[in-house]
């Protein structure tokens, strides 16, 4: 940080979709000290207006640089205090552009915002010529045009939850082969509702998280889910099998060890939220459907399905859909009906009649939903599965889950490699930050699928294009 280093605290000035990306972005820079050129204040005045989530986040910064500038407006070139108004790790002062600041700016031609704020930066280099001033902004092209004036511009890196998406938790453990040699000293082990338990003690069991999957694939293979962690000792209950056929689920059985996985926390009633993540064909969709209408329309723990995803177009926008709001969310759930065809083709025995009474029963049990209707509703006893959520921003993340009311269930879907949401990356998508502020809690599992099962060709293009 810059006290440490010079002991003067740096000058951030912020672009507009810093703040339209994420409201609370101004209480994120510590002792550092915020400037906001008049364009991004006009800027966000023009996007105030709708109910989008950016017009929503327009208002809600709105207020609160009124909070913090409030009705002292004799001394605004001294700075007010970012602490003002509850916010105690933010020590910085906010500096709003109250004179106009001639420079020009040499092959940067017309009066862009972007250029704007570029010689508002040079400007303030002149001036603070003892201090870093530096431009943050979520836009790649101001931060080459800035760097390209001499100007230092960064990304604003306090909404990503991890830097790195490799070390991203994937819910699973391989075990070493001397495993058992390390933990089988005092072990126990015992049966209860048909289910085998071991309780380990050695040094792994302290780097366990509850509900982490852990396999040995030595000479006696062993699956496994951690129920409870206590220092050195953990307790083990062995995974149901369901890569056989008379575990299936819906007809459907895992074809490879995550995707049985997989189905263990998709069928257990104690855990409240699951994440999958996965490249396409992993089966993410298929089996939390197979999950779905077995708990649904045969055991009977959930009323019904609601899917829900983020209607954001690969190509060209088609424009306004004709008809209800299901109707509307219809053309964006094509992998619901890809799956639903695959589920009800298990049903071998019941002929065409059968088969068309019982998607019948089905399409009357899964609801449609939009996300822009989500606000202020409770789901009870419900199966909610949350589709493409690697397209959600960690608030609308927060937004969504807590809809969920007593019984119900929610499943998040999806690849952080195929983002399609600006702004949005790998590290800060909401998927991300579930997954890793979830882990951990008993009520919650999570795998990462890696093997593709739709077909040869889908393997390889995934792998090669």
């Amino acid at each position: 940080m810059a006290k440490k280093d010079t002991g003067i605290s740096k000058l951030f000035v912020l672009d507009t979709n810093v703040l339209m990306h994420d409201p609370s972005s101004l209480f994120r820079f510590e002792e550092h000290d915020i400037y906001l050129p008049m364009v991004t204040l006009e800027e966000l005045d023009n996007n105030k207006k709708g109910l989008t989530e950016v017009a929503r986040n327009a208002r809600q910064v709105s207020r609160s640089l009124e909070e913090i500038v409030g009705t002292d407006l004799t001394n605004l070139e001294l700075g007010c205090a970012l602490s003002r108004n509850g916010n105690k790790q933010a020590t910085g002062s906010l500096f709003l552009q109250t004179t106009q600041l001639h420079l020009d700016l040499p092959g940067l031609a017309g009066s862009k915002a972007d250029n704007q704020i570029i010689s508002v930066v040079l400007c303030l280099q002149k001036q603070h010529s003892n201090r870093q001033v530096i431009l943050v902004s979520k836009d790649i092209n101001i931060r080459i045009k800035a760097r390209a004036m001499g100007v230092l511009a960064e990304d604003y890196f306090n909404d990503k939850v991890l830097e790195d998406t490799d070390i991203l938790y994937s819910g699973m453990k391989e075990l070493p082969a001397d495993f058992w040699e390390n933990h089988s000293k005092a072990m126990e082990s015992w049966q209860e509702s048909g289910r085998m338990f071991y309780r380990l003690t050695g040094p792994l069991c302290k780097s366990f998280l509850v509900n982490e999957f852990v396999y040995y694939e030595f000479e006696k293979p062993f699956h496994a889910i951690v129920r409870s962690v206590e220092k050195d000792t953990a307790v083990l209950e062995v995974v149901k099998d369901h890569l056989i056929p008379k575990h299936n689920v819906w007809g459907i059985t895992a074809r490879n060890r995550e995707q049985n996985f997989a189905l263990n926390l998709l069928m257990d009633p104690e855990i409240d939220f699951v994440s999958l993540l996965g490249q396409a064909g992993t089966g993410k969709t298929l089996l939390t459907l197979a999950a779905a209408l077995t708990q649904v329309l045969d055991k009977k723990i959930y009323s019904e399905i609601i899917m829900t995803r983020v209607t954001v177009p690969v190509g060209e926008d088609i424009g306004f859909l004709p008809g209800t709001e299901e109707e509307k969310m219809t053309p964006w759930m094509g992998a619901l009906e890809d799956n639903l065809d695959v589920l009800n083709k298990s049903d071998e025995e019941s002929g065409d009649w059968g088969r068309a009474a019982t998607q019948d029963l089905i399409r009357t049990r899964i609801k449609i939903k939009s996300l822009n209707f989500m606000r202020g509703r409770t789901f009870l006893n419900k199966f909610l599965i949350i589709d493409e959520a690697q397209n959600l921003t960690p608030k609308q993340m927060k937004t969504l889950i807590t809809r969920a009311g007593p019984g119900t269930k929610v499943v998040c879907l999806g690849n952080i490699a195929q983002i399609d949401t600006p702004y949005l990356t790998e590290g800060s998508s909401g998927l991300t930050y579930v997954v890793d502020r979830f882990k951990g809690w008993s009520h919650n599992g999570h795998i990462t699928l890696q093997r593709g099962e739709r077909s040869r060709l889908a393997d390889f293009a995934a792998e090669i294009l």
